[in-house]
C-alpha cells in the first residue's frame, strides 16, 4: 500500500500493469507499409496504362487521330471506251459523282449533284457515269455498271474490289470487266473540325482502263433493231462465216442508261421502261434476259437441217431416197400430219431430201428421224454444238437440251415412244435450243461442216470448235435444199427472188442474191398459243458472207413474221 496524498483516498492499490509484448509494434509496422504499397500499385498502373497507350496502342491512335484530320479522296478511274468495228464509240464517259450512304453507292449527275452541295453536302466522290449514246439498241449486248453485290465480293474475280465499287453486271461490261475497270488513284487531303478540306496533302493518279474493240457492225445493229421492232420477245443473231457476231439482239430491250446516269435520267418516248423498277418488275416481259443466248425454245422446222445431215451421214438415204406424202401418218389411236395437208388439204406426193428442206415436208422428216433412230440424231445435233455451251464471250449462256432414251427414261419415268422420235425429227417434243446455236449449226453448214467459236471481240484468234463432220455431198445437198426453200416453190416466201441494187453499176439494174434459208414454226403451249416463228439462213448462198438467225416468241408461222425481219436485214447488208 502507498500513501499518495489527500485527494484520493489514503490508500490507493496498485496491481501489475499488463503488457503484450509484439502486437502493438507489429500493428504498427503494417500501417506503415499500407500507404507506400498502394502508391507503388498506382504508379504501376499509371505506368503500364500508359505503356499499353504509348507503345502498344501508340501507333493505332496516332493513325486513328491522324484520321481525324487526314481524309483520303478516291480519284475513280475511268472505264475503257468499247468500240464497233469500225472505230465508233459504243459508249461514253461522262462527268458525274457519287454518293455513298448506308454501304449503298448512289449515282448522280452534274446538276443534282449542285443542288446536294449548295444544301451543303460534303460527302460527295467526282466519278465517271457511264452513258450509252444508242440507248436501248445495245443494251443486251454492252450491258451496264451497277454496284458489287455481297455474292459478287466473293468471287475470286473481284478479290481486289470494294463494297461500294462498280462493276459491270452483264454483257460485254461484266465479260470484259478486268480490261474495262481501271485503277482507282487516291488524294490525301487535311481537314478541319467541320469536314472542310484544308490542304492537299498528296495524291496518286488514277489509271484508265483499257478501250475494247468488238466485231459488232453499228449500222447492222441498228437495221437488225429496227426490223425487230415488231417483236415483243424474242432475240436476232447476226455472224459472219467465221464465227464474228455482226449484231445480237433481244427483245424486250431497256436503256441501260438508267442503272449508271442517276436519278435524273429521262427515257426516250419509245423505250418500253421508264425506270429501273419497271425493268426490274417486268416478269413476263423479263428484259433483263438475253434471249439470244439465255433463251431456250423448241427450234421447230430449222432443226430439219440436223435430221437431213444425220441421216446422209449416216448413210440412212442419199439424193435418191424418196418417201411419198401421205399427209398424214397414224399411229395407233395417234397421227402426225404435215402442215401443207393441214392448212390446205394437199400433199407434196415423192419427197426426196432437197425438196423436203424446200416444202419442208414433215411426212419425209418423221419418217427419216425414225429410221436414223433418236440416240444417233441425239449424237450427231451435239456434233453441231447442241445440248452445251457455246463459249460466246458473254455471261448467261445456256445449254439447251438434246433428248435421249436414258433422259427421259431417268427425269421423267417414261419409256420412249415413237411418237417422241417424230416429234424430234421436226424439232418439237423435248428438244431445247438457244437462238445461237441455230446461228452456230447453220455456220457448220454454210462452211460445209466447220464450226468457229462465235465471239464478240475484235481480233480474237480463231478458234476452231467441231470440223470434218460433214461431207461436201452433205452439205451440198442441204444447201441446194435451202436455196430452193427461199425460191419460187419453196416456203420463205418473202425472200423469193431477193434483187438489190447494183451499188458498182451506172444503171438502174439490181443484182439478185441466192439466199440458202430455212424457216421454222415450233408449236409450244396449248393449242390456242401462237407458235415460235423462226428463221435461219446464210448469203450468198455460193460464198457466204453473213448468217442470220431470227426467233420471234409466240406471233405466228417462220415465213409471215421471222422471214421479213430477215429481209430487211440482208438488205441493209447488201445494199452497200
Amino acid at each position: 500500500m502507498v500513501k499518495i496524498g489527500p485527494a484520493f483516498g489514503d490508500y490507493i492499490r496498485l496491481e501489475k500493469s499488463q503488457k503484450h509484448p509484439g502486437n502493438f509494434d507489429k500493428n504498427y509496422s503494417v500501417r506503415s507499409y499500407i500507404l507506400p504499397v498502394i502508391l507503388i500499385i498506382a504508379v504501376t498502373l499509371i505506368v503500364a496504362r500508359l505503356f499499353f497507350l504509348q507503345i502498344i496502342k501508340g501507333e493505332s491512335f496516332r493513325n486513328l487521330s491522324d484520321s481525324n484530320r487526314t481524309r483520303t479522296i478516291p480519284i475513280h478511274a475511268p472505264r475503257g471506251i468499247i468500240f464497233d468495228r469500225t472505230g465508233v464509240p459504243l459508249v461514253f464517259n461522262v462527268p458525274g459523282f457519287r454518293q455513298t450512304l448506308n454501304g449503298k453507292t448512289k449515282l448522280i449527275d452534274e446538276n443534282e449533284a449542285l443542288k446536294l452541295l449548295s444544301e451543303g453536302e460534303n460527302n460527295l466522290e467526282i466519278d465517271v457515269l457511264r452513258q450509252y449514246p444508242y440507248e436501248d439498241i445495245f443494251s443486251h449486248v454492252l450491258g451496264y455498271i451497277g454496284q458489287i453485290s455481297p455474292e459478287e465480293l466473293k468471287n475470286k474475280d473481284f478479290a481486289l474490289y470494294g463494297g461500294g465499287d462498280l462493276i459491270g453486271k452483264i454483257g460485254i461490261e461484266r465479260e470484259y470487266e478486268a480490261k474495262l475497270a481501271g485503277i482507282n488513284g487516291r488524294e490525301l487531303v487535311e481537314i478541319n473540325s467541320l469536314g472542310k478540306v484544308v490542304r492537299k496533302l498528296g495524291f496518286t493518279d488514277p489509271v484508265p482502263g483499257q478501250n475494247v474493240t468488238l466485231t459488232l457492225d453499228i449500222v447492222l445493229q441498228k437495221a437488225a433493231f429496227d426490223a425487230a421492232k415488231d417483236i415483243k420477245k424474242g432475240a436476232i443473231i447476226v455472224s459472219s462465216p467465221k464465227g464474228e457476231i455482226l449484231a445480237l439482239l433481244s427483245s424486250p430491250p431497256f436503256d441501260p442508261n438508267l442503272f449508271t446516269m442517276g436519278e435524273g435520267y429521262s427515257v426516250g418516248e419509245t423505250t418500253p421502261y421508264k425506270s429501273v423498277s419497271q425493268i426490274l418488275s417486268d416478269s413476263e416481259g423479263q428484259p433483263l434476259l438475253n434471249r439470244a443466248i439465255g433463251g431456250t425454245y423448241p427450234p421447230g422446222s430449222t432443226f430439219k437441217l440436223i435430221v437431213a445431215a444425220a441421216g446422209l451421214e449416216n448413210k440412212v438415204i442419199d439424193r435418191n431416197f424418196t418417201i411419198e406424202d401421205t399427209g398424214i401418218l397414224r399411229i395407233g389411236s395417234f397421227s402426225f400430219s404435215n402442215w401443207y395437208f393441214t392448212q390446205y388439204g394437199r400433199t407434196d406426193g415423192e419427197v426426196n431430201v432437197v425438196k423436203a428442206i424446200q416444202r419442208s415436208n414433215d411426212i419425209f422428216f418423221y419418217k427419216l428421224a425414225e429410221l436414223v433412230g433418236v440416240d444417233k440424231l441425239a449424237g450427231f445435233a451435239e456434233k453441231f454444238g447442241l445440248g452445251k455451251k457455246i463459249g460466246i464471250d458473254l455471261l448467261g449462256e445456256q445449254e439447251g437440251l438434246v433428248p435421249t432414251r436414258e433422259w427421259k427414261k431417268s427425269t421423267i419415268g417414261e419409256n420412249w415412244y415413237l411418237g417422241d422420235t417424230y416429234h424430234y425429227g421436226i424439232g418439237q417434243g423435248f428438244l431445247l435450243t438457244t437462238p445461237l446455236q441455230i446461228n452456230v449449226w447453220t455456220q457448220a453448214i454454210a462452211n460445209e461442216g466447220v464450226i468457229y467459236k462465235p465471239h464478240l471481240l475484235k481480233n480474237e484468234k480463231l478458234k476452231v470448235k467441231n470440223e470434218k463432220f460433214l461431207s461436201r455431198e452433205t452439205s451440198d445437198l442441204i444447201k441446194e435444199g435451202m436455196v430452193e426453200s427461199c425460191a419460187a416453190g419453196g416456203v420463205a416466201w418473202p425472200l423469193f427472188n431477193f434483187k438489190i441494187k447494183n451499188q458498182k453499176s451506172n444503171l438502174k439494174d439490181e443484182e439478185e442474191i441466192k439466199i440458202a434459208c430455212k424457216t421454222g414454226t415450233a408449236q409450244h403451249g396449248g393449242e390456242e398459243t401462237l407458235p415460235h416463228a423462226w428463221i435461219t439462213l446464210f448469203a450468198p448462198a455460193e460464198k457466204p458472207e453473213i448468217i442470220v438467225t431470227v426467233l420471234s416468241e409466240a406471233s405466228g408461222e417462220g415465213s409471215n413474221v421471222a422471214a421479213p425481219i430477215a429481209k430487211k436485214i440482208l438488205e441493209e447488208w447488201f445494199s452497200r
